[in-house]
């Protein structure tokens, strides 16, 4: 079977290679097999690739956050699932053809799901819902200031917002954006500035914010938090500027404006493995009934994997590279 590994850690299209290796095997007493269709490349797998994620195992390591699989065959006791169901695996090393892991680990979805969508279903969905239901108690009617708000999962938080009858305010690079985010949802849009604090407030009538989420960081999060209300949050979840965030002191000291951050696995760990399901049932069905998509600009074979990485790490996509590793989808 093929996968991917990578050798060093580097530039991802360099460092990163299909490789032929040996079948993952039958299935023991409670392990699933599944035959990978489809994984997104995420902004954590380029991380990952370069070495400079959280994550930092021995070489050759296998990328691979996430990605929708069909299960091939169940172990003894395994009940959760059956063969032919999809899933999604909670587990890394996903950019291989073949997967067996623990079934605690694979969440089934809906068999009519759309694939490319199931592919993208396991981190930033429950991104995106988390931090707008888990870091500030907001009320319907509040509003919510993010950056990046084009990406796939500011993209999501919009949708999301405005099913929780939140308000949100969207941070972009390029007024050219905003037409694209109004229709799906967003309340107001603002390109992003040094004065952002006051073009955000003129654009909401002052509305007293007490969420903003930040996944730029640098200077962009002392932005972010000059767009809230005294007592605010700053949540950050990511670093495109590869810097740490930002605050001047006045915020937390005069306004007392907190930051804290997020990540997936540490929210995810204190739900129960019933309520994790739960979850992604309810996200799931959002994707099915049309309420939530992220744009795919374009779908390789596993077997070019260094050109989708290649294109993955190029900025103004179309939407999001995944790689079918066993054959179109």
């Amino acid at each position: 079977m093929k996968r991917v590994e990578i050798g060093a850690y580097g530039v991802p299209a360099e460092v990163a290679a299909c490789v032929e290796v040996a079948d993952v095997g039958a299935p023991g007493p409670g392990e699933v097999v599944f035959d990978v269709l489809a994984f997104p490349i995420n902004p954590a797998d380029m991380w990952f690739c370069r070495g400079s994620y959280r994550l930092k195992p021995p070489l050759p390591a296998i990328p691979g956050a996430e990605c929708i699989g069909r299960v091939a065959a169940a172990g003894a006791g395994v009940t959760a699932v059956t063969p032919g169901d999809l899933v999604i695996n909670l587990q890394r090393e996903n950019w291989a053809q073949r997967r067996r892991v623990k079934a605690e680990d694979v969440i089934p979805v809906p068999a009519g799901i759309d694939l490319k969508q199931g592919a993208m279903l396991r981190i930033n969905p429950p991104t995106a819902l988390l931090m707008l239901s888990d870091i500030v108690d907001l009320k319907p009617g509040e509003w919510v200031v993010q950056n990046v708000a084009n990406s796939a999962v500011g993209r999501l938080v919009i949708r999301l917002a405005r099913t929780r009858g939140l308000k949100t305010v969207n941070v972009v690079r390029r007024e050219a954006l905003f037409g694209e985010l109004k229709a799906l949802g967003a309340d107001q849009c603002v390109v992003d500035a040094p004065d952002l604090g006051e073009r955000v407030r003129t654009a909401t009538g002052g509305a007293a914010i007490r969420l903003g989420l930040d996944a730029v960081s640098g200077a962009a999060t002392g932005r972010i938090s000059d767009c809230l209300a005294d007592g605010g949050t700053v949540c950050t979840y990511g670093s495109m500027s590869g810097e740490d965030p930002l605050v001047p002191r006045a915020a937390p000291i005069y306004r007392g404006v907190s930051l804290t951050g997020f990540m997936l696995g540490r929210f995810l760990a204190k739900r129960s493995l019933e309520q994790i399901r739960a979850l992604y049932a309810d996200l799931a069905a959002q994707i099915m009934n049309g309420n939530l998509s992220a744009p795919v600009e374009k779908v390789y074979p596993i077997e070019d994997i260094r050109a989708a990485l290649t294109r993955a790490d190029q900025g103004e996509r179309a939407g999001k590279i995944l790689v079918a590793p066993n054959g179109p989808i």
